[in-house]
């Protein structure tokens, strides 16, 4: 008899691995053996805090929303999957009847059923359910764990998108993490040739410096906003068409809206505190478009094409590898901010 194990999340810092009910689907669903789930930024500050931006959990939830895994049995309804296909799983499942829905704009959803948030469980687990045409096949020339990497591709893409990256355009990246890393990837890929990256970690800089990006600046907490604006327009040599703020930060912000050339666009895909102060009256007289990206949109198929095609890599984005049981300490470890992407494995390998 099949037993299900999850990452189940109680409270701040309270994650346990323990048994967890089997999935049960209806016919437009399909089960899935998860092998693998990356830890992204949003599952520590669930960690840490029981919330994250909006968020905020009173009861236990399944952690991860970066999965890959095999499909195991299939809905009745379902046509595009059978058993045994390899899946990256689209982390939402939304409503399909609301206003943004029927917009085309799904990432928007009122009820997006988005994993490992309140509105749905996450898939850092052993058996997973999800709708089948959110589930999309893997290439056979691409891993289990580059398929769990799709979802911040997936991500970095809709960002990169939204900010109206294009051919020859100049770009500043602040905060060096998975997804400001995998936004500078995607810009190189796009057309962008400058990009300079920020972060307050050296050893995030060293692999964005080999990964995609032109110029990096290593930034403390200590320095003004003026002194980090000045050494990243110095370093560039000129002021960028697009900022994105990737981190999340109030500093960050601000320095976005004060450095961006006039006309230019600040878009912000980290997920940062409710309420901020930032300079905007200055930024808005400029006609500097301020510009939010929100999770992802019809970018799945995108991400799996650039990694397969070998136009964005992703192997090297891949750093460190921990089993399901050992949840609980890959996020102490990337807490330390030290790992560029963490793969839970939760298919033992023979």
């Amino acid at each position: 008899m099949m037993k299900n194990y999850a990452a189940v999340l109680y409270g701040p810092k309270d994650l346990r691995v323990e048994k967890w009910p089997m999935p049960e689907i209806n016919d437009k669903e399909v089960l899935i053996e998860i092998d693998c789930v990356g830890i992204c930024g949003t599952d520590i500050k669930l960690y840490s805090s029981g919330k994250c931006g909006l968020e905020e959990f009173t009861e236990p939830v399944v952690l991860g929303h970066e999965g890959a895994g095999v499909v195991i049995k299939v809905g009745s309804e379902v046509t595009n999957l059978a058993v045994g296909d390899r899946v990256a799983i689209e982390p939402t499942q939304p409503c399909r009847g609301c206003e943004y829905c029927k917009q085309g704009r799904y990432n928007l959803c009122d009820q997006p059923r988005y994993c490992s948030t309140t509105t749905g469980p996450g898939n850092m687990c052993r058996y997973y359910k999800h709708v089948a045409d959110f589930c999309h096949k893997i290439p056979d020339n691409l891993s289990m764990e580059e398929g769990a990497a799709m979802q911040p591709l997936a991500i970095a893409i809709h960002a990169c998108n939204r900010a109206g990256v294009r051919l020859g355009c100049t770009m500043v990246i602040l905060g060096a993490g998975p997804i400001g890393v995998l936004c500078a990837m995607t810009a190189r890929a796009m057309g962008a040739t400058k990009i300079l990256i920020t972060d307050v970690v050296e050893s995030r800089l060293k692999i964005a410096k080999k990964l995609a990006v032109d110029h990096t600046l290593h930034v403390s907490p200590e320095q003004s906003d003026q002194e980090i604006a000045e050494k990243v327009l110095n370093t560039l040599g000129t002021t960028p068409n697009i900022t994105i703020d990737a981190c999340g930060f109030e500093s960050a912000q601000r320095i976005a809206l004060k450095m961006t050339r006039t006309g230019g666009t600040v878009l912000v895909v980290g997920i940062g505190p409710e309420s901020v102060k930032v300079p905007l009256t200055g930024a808005l007289l400029r006609e500097v478009d301020v510009r939010g990206a929100y999770r992802l949109l019809n970018t799945y198929p995108l991400a799996l094409a650039a990694v397969s095609s070998g136009t964005i890599d992703l192997k090297s984005f891949i750093t460190h590898h921990f089993p399901l049981e050992k949840s609980k300490e890959a996020i102490e470890f990337a807490k330390k901010g030290e790992a560029m992407k963490i793969i839970i494995h939760v298919t033992k390998k023979s």
